[in-house]
């Protein structure tokens, strides 16, 4: 979620305004433009996983090693080591319904599981996929780097003191504060000049915009 901006407070007064306005206290009415135009997408960047990657190869690797070489000493005729015979006896001892057993074999498919979920999954969620200009070029662009953009962009609007802008992947939320102007009038240019703003990010598919326009809190 971006940091709200603070610029200078400005006080102006509509000629035309009716008075009372500043009564209103939110805007969120529907403002209906052109539906944003949809590209076909490439799908989500996946990511390398180089850590889970890593500690799943260090601990097969180490617990390969550790065996092979106990084999290897047993094949020379040296006694196995004291943690496989215990392994061996509390196996052979203890049975199926044990708790021991059963925590271990839950801990076991709780890991196998998380594996297969991250071998099939893409990941990197924050980076959203763009248009492609080029079909040998694949760009993305990052959730807080879009909604930099935005709320840039939303800061330009007359009557707009600040600005809190999320993007999700299928939804941009945008909360801004007015000090002055109709609260409808002010939502209403933001959807124009956020909806512009949205359509320059060159997104394969771009977000819904929910756009909420409030007056600020009083202090004291």
């Amino acid at each position: 979620m971006s940091e709200p901006t603070q610029p200078l407070p400005v006080v102006e007064r509509e000629a035309d305004g009716p008075p009372g306005g500043f009564d209103q206290s939110g805007s969120a009415a529907t403002y209906e433009g052109q539906p944003p135009h949809r590209h076909r997408a490439d799908g989500r960047f996946w990511s390398p996983r180089r850590i889970p990657a890593a500690l799943v190869a260090a601990v097969l690797v180490g617990g390969a090693g550790i065996l092979l070489y106990d084999i290897a000493s047993v094949r020379a005729g040296h006694p196995a080591m004291q943690w496989r015979r215990s392994l061996a006896n509390e196996l052979a001892q203890r049975p199926l319904n044990d708790v021991w057993v059963l925590t271990g074999a839950g801990v076991a498919a709780a890991l196998g599981l998380w594996l297969v979920v991250l071998a099939v999954t893409p990941g990197l969620r924050a980076v959203l996929t763009m248009r492609r200009a080029h079909t040998d070029v694949r760009a993305g662009l990052h959730r807080d780097a879009a909604a930099m953009v935005l709320r840039d962009r939303a800061m330009e609007v007359s009557g707009v003191q600040s600005v809190r802008v999320r993007v999700k992947r299928r939804k941009a939320e945008v909360r801004a504060v007015s000090h002055f102007r109709q609260l409808d009038d002010v939502r209403a240019d933001l959807d124009t000049v956020i909806g512009r703003a949205v359509d320059g990010l060159g997104l394969a598919v771009p977000p819904a915009l929910s756009v909420r326009v409030v007056r600020p809190g009083k202090k004291g």
